[in-house]
């Protein structure tokens, strides 16, 4: 690999023995590493939390607008689909135009949509809003991650950016109880506007502060032909996880969808190899630790997104907590992450990634499968013992890939290296739902009229198995008002315990997935391009 050499758009500077790259070093605010930090994270803080303080607003949107179902789905779906859709795309319109550039933009536009949202009377308006803040979000991720690869120096890019995973870990996990404090005390439009004044901030941060480094051989054009087939692929993937639930697995739509998601990636590969300036040269993946760090990402992904999916029906409709308690309880996690993700950084710029990552991913399995134990009546302090290590164990998964991925790719693609990055995250995150929903889904099937016969329950027709087991898949129980109490609390058991078999069905499939990563882990290595630093390398 050549080393690459990082231009600074604001204007030549000396050459400094403290930086490589030729720049003077920054003075000041602006292009300050550990204020470039503090600012991206305020922007990406606002992306990872609408992932999941959303679905807590959700039922006030649906009671509030009139909505169905299908329609309240759509707020969750339309932002993941055009999130995830666009990202890779989005890290090359920042290698291309800068990332301070893409950033801003990105920032500006989500904060807009968010307020637009809380402003909408309408589910339809919601639901497009929402696709808004998908597109935006999809222009901010990446930049962030491109940013810190061009202000932090090389013995420090782990430590950054394991801070900017405990901002994502923290966002995440800490939605669902900021999501409920604010819809119980003041509305459902709340969630949204709370992003307006954090917009803000990001802006005038990110205006006084952040710099514009472009490489020398940053993209001068656009493959057109590559963003449309990569954009249709992704597509047509996301969509097939998404409505697979509903259409069923074995559906021919979902199998016509999955298959032009395949035609559409081989078109893209093809294309990719014949084109001058592609939009992911594919070159990229001859790093064999690049790939695993994807690779590692996507199994991370199915492991914590797809198992903690469950958790959350557990916790409120097992447990009967509130959402608030129920993101009380997930604290231990969120805690571990937020103490994990800079010492993890730490250790992996002392030692590299592979022994962390293998570790941190041993320690998921082990948590995985320890969540695979949950019973109705288990107390907090065990639960609270496997979400604690289950975030110890994220912490140097999360910071790890993302600096095997981004650190492996070429300074210049360093915007696609973390829209690869989160790309994976977020398909990854798709599967697991989607799959370990499917596993969840045919356990209950079949083991909910057994259970419904054994407890010698008046019988149901298959409608009306069809409808229970629906609710059971969420943990809740078909009891109608009318149910007399003591047929209630048999039902109530009935559901509880089919719900808990087929958790526990699911987290064990995530601790297989989990091993799995394990191995995966061991192929990763440390950024060959680390050392192309950014201009602030003197202030560190």
């Amino acid at each position: 690999m050549t080393s690459q050499t990082t231009l600074d758009k604001t204007g030549p500077g000396d050459r400094s023995p403290l930086d490589p790259s030729g720049q003077a070093p920054a003075k000041g605010l602006r292009g300050h590493p550990w204020f470039t930090l503090i600012t991206v994270a305020v922007g990406v803080m606002m992306v990872a939390l609408d992932g999941t303080i959303v679905a807590i607003a959700n039922p006030a949107i649906q009671k509030d607008l009139g909505a169905s179902f299908a329609d309240v789905q759509w707020i969750t779906n339309g932002y993941f689909l055009a999130l995830a859709v666009t990202l890779i795309t989005a890290g090359k319109l920042g290698d291309r135009f800068g990332h301070r550039q893409t950033f801003l933009i990105g920032v500006v536009g989500f904060a807009a949509a968010s307020g637009a949202i809380g402003l909408s009377d309408s589910i339809a308006l919601v639901v497009t809003f929402r696709v808004f803040q998908g597109l935006f979000g999809a222009l901010l991720m990446p930049a962030a991650l491109g940013l810190l690869r061009a202000t932090f120096p090389a013995e420090k890019l782990n430590m950054a950016i394991g801070i900017w995973g405990m901002v994502i870990g923290a966002s995440t996990a800490g939605g669902p109880i900021l999501g409920g404090l604010l819809v119980q005390h003041v509305s459902w439009q709340s969630v949204f506007f709370i992003n307006v004044p954090v917009g803000a901030v990001a802006l005038v941060l990110g205006l006084v502060i952040l710099t514009d480094h472009r490489a020398e051989k940053a993209p001068r054009s656009f493959d057109l032909p590559g963003i449309a087939l990569l954009s249709g692929a992704m597509f047509c993937l996301v969509w097939a996880l998404i409505k697979a639930p509903t259409w069923g697995w074995g559906a021919g739509t979902t199998w016509a969808f999955l298959g032009a998601s395949v035609l559409g990636f081989v078109l893209f590969a093809v294309w990719e190899s014949k084109v001058g300036e592609p939009l992911i040269p594919l070159g990229l993946f001859r790093s064999v630790a690049l790939s695993a760090g994807v690779v590692l990402m996507v199994l991370m992904a199915i492991a914590f997104m797809g198992g903690l999916f469950f958790v959350t029906f557990y916790l409120q409709n097992v447990h009967g907590m509130s959402p608030v308690d129920a993101g009380l309880h997930l604290l231990p996690l969120t805690g571990m992450m937020i103490v994990g993700s800079p010492l993890a950084g730490a250790l992996i710029t002392k030692s590299g990634p592979r022994i962390p990552l293998a570790g941190g991913m041993a320690l998921t399995a082990i948590a995985m499968f320890g969540m695979s134990t949950l019973k109705t009546d288990t107390g907090s302090g065990i639960m609270s013992l496997w979400f604690a290590l289950l975030g110890l164990g994220l912490a140097p998964v999360m910071v790890g890939a993302t600096e095997v991925i981004v650190g492996n790719a070429p300074m210049e693609l360093s915007g696609v290296a973390g829209g690869l990055q989160q790309a994976a995250m977020q398909i990854g995150g798709s599967l697991g739902t989607a799959v370990l929903g499917a596993v969840m889904a045919s356990k209950v099937d079949g083991d909910l009229a057994g259970n419904w016969a054994d407890a010698k329950l008046p019988p149901l027709t298959p409608a009306q198995l069809d409808r229970a087991g629906e609710a059971v898949q969420v943990g809740a129980a078909p009891v109608t008002k009318d149910t007399p109490a003591a047929i209630a609390a048999q039902i109530t058991d009935v559901a509880h315990d089919t719900f808990i078999s087929g958790m526990s069905l699911a987290c064990l499939v995530a601790t297989g997935v989990a091993v799995v990563a394990v191995f995966v882990a061991m192929l990763t290595k440390r950024g060959e391009n680390a050392e192309a630093v950014g201009a602030g390398a003197g202030h560190i």
